[in-house]
């Protein structure tokens, strides 16, 4: 049985992973069954986010892969990801993506299992426009706000509070400050508490990411992870962590799932790296090729030795 702690909640560990296991497909499944992940990020001066993220979405399990980026690093990005589908779009003078782009977004969302927005955006007015236009055409597939993208439960009028479908929210204490306007230093002090309350008010699960990362949903039910290292804290890590949750969440988990198992499958990748080259140094790119045996070894545990 999982250990539950009334103020912080369940602790995330193999247990409790064992007794959640992920969809998986059939033996005789396609890519189609395993989901279709979008990625909707990077910019002119960082590509390389979008790249881990959806690097991490396949290595996750995502059977399809689109991303759309800004056309300026659209060949780039093609380059780097031989197996996405990449769209250009249009961009704004400060780096960030066109309202034009919004129609053509929409018609890729309607194909996606699981949407990623954010990672290494600019031009956050234009981040705004772009969700709130999205959130409100994703009644199928499950959202997954990271960075600037998160800023558009900020703006009153968009139209888009609370969530009315499954959304992920995945701020540090910082950006959770930013977005609620609470101290920092008050949510470092209450994290399981603020995460809760950010839950409840936009109908979002919310990834609190730290030393100790919570995980709450709008319903009241918390989950701590206390696993992981220092070399975690490291450029890129959180484009990766947004990824492996975003292609879990393609795969069928549903957002509290992927969430969980997101940030479970993310530290422990930092985990087997630091074994094998020390708690410093590693990078955000070598975290996601870890996952695939890390999901195999848990599901091998799960099913228990063959007979």
């Amino acid at each position: 049985m999982a250990t539950v702690d009334e103020d912080c909640g369940v602790a995330v560990d193999d247990t409790l992973l064992r007794e959640w296991p992920l969809p998986q497909p059939e033996h005789e499944g396609d890519k189609e069954e395993r989901g279709r992940v979008l990625i909707i990020a990077g910019c002119r001066e960082m590509p390389g986010a979008l790249i881990l993220a959806a690097t991490a979405s396949l290595n996750a399990g995502a059977g399809k892969l689109a991303v759309a980026t800004a056309a300026s690093v659209a060949r780039l990005v093609a380059a780097m990801l031989p197996e996405a589908r990449v769209i250009e779009l249009g961009e704004t003078e400060a780096g960030g993506i066109a309202s034009s782009a919004i129609p053509r977004l929409i018609e890729l969302l309607c194909s996606a299992g699981a949407v990623l927005v954010g990672p290494g955006m600019q031009d956050e007015p234009a981040i705004i426009d772009v969700c709130a236009a999205l959130v409100k055409h994703a009644a199928r597939a499950t959202m997954v706000l990271d960075a600037a993208a998160m800023s558009v439960v900020r703006t009153s009028d968009a139209g888009v509070q609370p969530f009315s479908h499954p959304t992920i929210l995945t701020p540090h204490a910082g950006e959770l400050a930013h977005l609620t306007g609470m101290r920092k230093e008050e949510i470092l002090e209450q994290p399981a508490h603020a995460a809760s309350g950010a839950a409840r008010k936009w109908n979002s699960v919310v990834v609190l990411k730290g030393a100790v990362t919570f995980i709450a949903v709008p319903d009241g039910s918390l989950w701590r992870h206390e696993r992981g290292n220092v070399g975690l804290a490291t450029s890129g890590s959180g484009d990766t962590l947004a990824g492996i949750i975003a292609g879990l969440a393609a795969r069928g988990a549903t957002a509290e799932q992927a969430a969980v198992w997101g940030v479970a499958l993310h530290a422990r990748a930092g985990e087997m790296l630091a074994q094998r080259s020390g708690p410093l140094g590693y990078l955000a790119r070598d975290l996601s090729a870890e996952v695939p045996a890390l999901m195999h070894a848990l599901q091998t545990q799960q099913q228990g030795p063959s007979r």
